[in-house]
């Protein structure tokens, strides 16, 4: 019973962050694209979506990380029999779970970073560069999940 709560809340905090971070390079591309647009317009949206890219940030991408990896980490807590048996630590698929983790979290901490550039005025990338990218945690999550939810080995 324990085990399945917690990884329902895992789960529901993943959604979450994920959402997050599958919306916030959208509202980095719009923000790119006002650029070419006439004064006061352009300062409008700007400060609109700016205002949008810290909210999403503050209120839920950075909380839902920060609940994803309780969770996670609790649940690592039951799988190892309460830290009596580590061993499923080293199987492939928890391997690459753990390496998704690490690379979503960079990617978060990429595009926490960039929010600040774009306040500041000297983010370098194009509305075309954050559509292309948009996808990188979905991509991600897919191999994450269906390492986990299979427990392939060699």
């Amino acid at each position: 019973m324990e085990y399945d709560l917690v990884r329902g809340l895992h789960i529901v905090a993943v959604i979450a962050w994920m959402a997050g971070m599958l919306f916030l390079p959208r509202l980095y591309a719009y923000d790119a694209e006002q650029a070419d647009r006439p004064e006061p317009v352009r300062s409008e949206m700007r400060a609109l979506l700016r205002l949008w890219q810290v909210r999403l940030l503050r209120i839920i991408v950075n909380p839902a990380m920060i609940v994803a990896f309780v969770f996670g980490g609790w649940l690592l807590w039951i799988r190892s029999g309460h830290g009596a048996d580590w061993s499923f630590a080293h199987q492939p698929w928890m391997v690459v779970k753990l390496l998704g983790v690490l690379a979503l979290s960079a990617w978060h901490g990429f595009l926490a970073g960039q929010r600040k550039k774009i306040l500041a005025g000297t983010s370098k990338y194009s509305g075309r560069f954050w559509r292309m990218t948009n996808e990188i945690p979905f991509l991600i999550a897919i191999v994450m999940v269906l390492s986990v939810t299979t427990e392939w080995t060699f």
